[in-house]
């Protein structure tokens, strides 16, 4: 199902010079990459397809909404397709995959892909933030899910780029067009509010 998107007139926020804090740089570097995924051109394409493991991926030119979010994650280093499916194996109880979807055991090549597995992934592994109807609490790389109505959910990026109009940060999603920077933080039910790091290094494990 392909739904309308709302454009925005845009200018990017300053960059912080890298160094000073490990976890902001990460998030700056988080941002950069979801912004890069705007220049590609994705068919929205929610079909099943075996991937490979780890670091499976569908077709370059195809993929949904949790795509870019996997896609970005990627591209500073962190696979949510292991994380995910490695929490999930030894927690399956704690994912919404077995009463929603009726599967019996994790399955690499899907469970990253499906929002609800997500939110319930970034709630465990990351930091839960506060669901408000302030722009001022959401920030350049948080991660954000809503309900587009019907029970569809939908996952985006916030990035360091303001809408000329409302001043709000804009986010990086794909909700049917490829992958956009648009003005739609409060444009639909917010359901989740999350900021992740990826995993801890081996030293703090």
């Amino acid at each position: 199902m392909v739904y309308a998107c709302v454009a925005g007139v845009f200018g990017v926020a300053q960059t912080r010079p890298a160094g000073g804090n490990p976890r902001q740089d990460f998030l700056d570097k988080l941002v950069a990459a979801a912004i890069e995924r705007t220049n590609h051109s994705v068919k929205y394409v929610s079909e099943y397809v075996h991937l490979d493991y780890p670091g499976g991926d569908v077709p370059a030119d195809t993929g949904v909404c949790s795509d870019e979010i996997i896609r970005a994650y990627r591209a500073v280093g962190v696979d949510l397709q292991k994380e995910v499916h490695e929490d999930m194996v030894k927690n399956w109880a704690e994912y919404p995959t077995k009463s929603k979807w009726r599967q019996a055991h994790p399955d690499p090549s899907i469970d990253h892909r499906r929002v609800p597995n997500l939110m319930a992934f970034f709630t465990r592994k990351g930091e839960s933030l506060p669901i408000t109807q302030r722009a001022d609490d959401y920030s350049p790389g948080d991660i954000v899910t809503w309900d587009l109505g019907g029970d569809v959910p939908h996952i985006g990026i916030v990035v360091n780029a303001k809408s000329a109009e409302s001043g709000r940060l804009l986010i990086v999603h794909n909700i049917g067009q490829g992958p956009k920077m648009e003005d739609v933080l409060f444009s639909w039910k917010i359901t989740g509010h999350y900021r992740y790091f990826g995993p801890p290094s081996p030293e703090a494990r």
